[in-house]
């Protein structure tokens, strides 16, 4: 290990030489390399974390630059999936830890395969669905994860540590029914980012390093606009269906093979087993009938009003309708059912 590397950081007295090696030998797995998430993989993956895994179903595009400090404006370009620019920069940034990028929708046929072994999953998504996915692999696996949130100038955060604090289940029992703001419907700031990134950190060092009595333990609210705090100390509930009842339903069946992406005017047509698409032989049938992109990770295909981008696994992000019926009639038509 290069001790000087992390040298500020060992003078801080709860991680000194001991902790810096705790650190090196955790992993720590990332879902979702949007906003939160690259500002999670940078601070882990500097502070010498020794495995860091970082699963992710997106690609970069151009509004993604002023929130989402992994990537730029050549990986919008390029079209990179957000894995696997984060994997490449991430590398750089320090050799020494063991990173790895997996472009993937996490559903519950993967996730107990993606977050096993781990020590600790960092939230990172973008939806609440796969926010109580999360909650459910890990009261059933037993690993810690600590949620997270931002839209317009508002964060959140809790840390949960199965069978002992509250899940998210106890807290918010239930979806919240109709809509509800995201980044896409009212925005978001950079800071609010930072806020709940620098919190959600700081958590996952505390238990990485072992020092879980210095846990918050709390639901912590900040609009860092208004300078309002919110911090609530919710109990656990005995009756909660996840860590009480032990009833995992965001991971019974293999979740809906379509997804309305709120906010973006687009659907993702998922696969209920991965296809193994080749993406040379879609080009060429493709380049007839629209313009065609492809960068051996993903092929983008633009007919009429639509855009259609193409993993290799099958799975599909039909832009320029929200309407699932009209975006399984592209899926079908242009990929194959």
């Amino acid at each position: 290990m290069n001790w000087e590397k992390y040298s500020r950081q060992i003078l801080f007295r709860p991680v000194g030489r001991p902790g810096q090696e705790k650190l090196a030998r955790s992993k720590a797995v990332i879902i979702g390399c949007g906003a939160l998430g690259t500002a999670h993989a940078g601070a882990l993956v500097r502070c010498g974390v020794g495995t860091v895994r970082i699963v992710d179903r997106d690609f970069v595009e151009e509004s993604n630059l002023q929130r989402q400090t992994l990537f730029d404006e050549e990986d919008a370009a390029e079209v990179l999936p957000k894995a696997v620019a984060a994997e490449r920069k991430l590398r750089k940034i320090n050799s020494e830890v063991a990173v790895e990028g997996i472009v993937a929708d996490l559903t519950s046929a993967n996730v107990e395969e993606l977050v096993g072994g781990f020590d600790l999953i960092l939230d990172g998504s973008d939806n609440l669905e796969t926010r109580y996915l999360v909650n459910d692999v890990s009261v059933k696996l037993g690993i810690p994860w600590i949620y997270g949130a931002a839209v317009a100038s508002t964060a959140m955060t809790m840390t949960i540590l199965p069978g002992r604090t509250p899940c998210l289940a106890c807290v918010f029992p239930e979806l919240p029914q109709g809509a509800y703001d995201t980044c896409d419907t009212t925005g978001i700031i950079s800071p609010a980012v930072a806020w709940a990134s620098a919190i959600q950190t700081a958590e996952a060092m505390k238990l990485l390093l072992g020092r879980e009595s210095e846990l918050h333990g709390s639901l912590l609210s900040f609009d860092i606009w208004e300078n309002r705090l919110q911090q609530l100390r919710p109990a656990r509930d005995p009756a909660c269906r996840a860590c009480g009842a032990r009833r995992f339903t965001f991971l019974e069946g293999r979740g809906p093979a379509y997804a309305t992406l709120c906010g973006r005017d687009a659907v993702e047509v998922r696969q209920p087993a991965p296809r193994q698409l080749d993406l040379d032989s879609l080009r060429r049938a493709l380049e007839p009938l629209g313009r065609v992109r492809s960068n051996g990770y993903l092929l983008r295909f633009a007919v009429d009003s639509f855009e259609i981008t193409v993993f290799p696994d099958g799975r599909a992000i039909i832009k320029g309708t929200g309407d699932v019926a009209a975006a399984r009639g592209l899926y079908a038509k242009y990929i194959g059912s």
